[in-house]
């Protein structure tokens, strides 16, 4: 019977045969720029975070910008993508606390990161992968469902999640594994209609053999 550390070690050899360029598919130029469309990207796309802020990103170029704002005219700014209210008021009050606190300087620890608010570990873990070279596991809804799928994770909360994949992934593939992971359930372990039936992953797949 192959365990979890030799599942893992198959799925990272077939990601780094088929999905070597994966990269983050949030547009950004800055730490400020990823922090705020991975606020954005909960519930949504990338493809629209993106297009919301490629026009967002040339108002608001800054903390000072997003503090100063009016927070209807944020919400609207947003509106595409979704939630945007609690968003916004994230956004906006994340600003002043990092003006005010960390002053202006964006905190390069986690446990910092996760206190500000609209910030959990899966936030925390693309900033600081992404713009600070800081390993970490994303554990979004691809990540979530491929890694029960193939019986990475017996867990349903992403804290879980990620600890049991800090278990069984290398450290310094964290981050990359990440992405590679996400555009590998984009590709071909979609959640409705996966395509099995090419995936190299399937004979040490629980879904693809029927076991969930």
């Amino acid at each position: 019977m192959i365990n979890r550390k030799e599942i893992a070690e198959k799925f990272v050899k077939y990601l780094d045969e088929n999905f070597a360029n994966s990269k983050c598919s949030l547009n950004y130029e800055n730490p400020f720029q990823l922090l705020i469309a991975t606020i954005l990207s909960a519930q949504c796309t990338d493809e629209r975070v993106n297009k919301v802020t490629a026009a967002l990103f040339k108002k608001y170029k800054n903390f000072e910008d997003f503090k100063n704002a009016d927070l209807e005219e944020i919400m609207e700014d947003i509106r595409p993508t979704g939630f945007f209210r609690n968003k916004a008021k994230n956004i906006k009050k994340l600003s002043e606390v990092i003006l005010e606190r960390y002053k202006g300087v964006i905190p390069v620890d986690i446990n910092e990161l996760v206190k500000l608010p609209g910030i959990g570990r899966k936030t925390a873990n693309v900033l600081l992968g992404n713009c600070f070279n800081t390993p970490g596991i994303v554990v979004d809804t691809h990540v979530k469902r491929i890694s029960q799928r193939l019986g990475l994770t017996d867990n349903d909360n992403p804290d879980k999640i990620e600890q049991d994949l800090m278990e069984v992934i290398p450290k310094e593939k964290w981050t990359k594994w990440s992405h590679q992971v996400i555009d590998f359930g984009r590709k071909i372990c979609s959640a409705k209609k996966p395509k099995c039936d090419i995936c190299e992953m399937r004979d040490v797949c629980k879904f693809a053999n029927g076991e969930s």
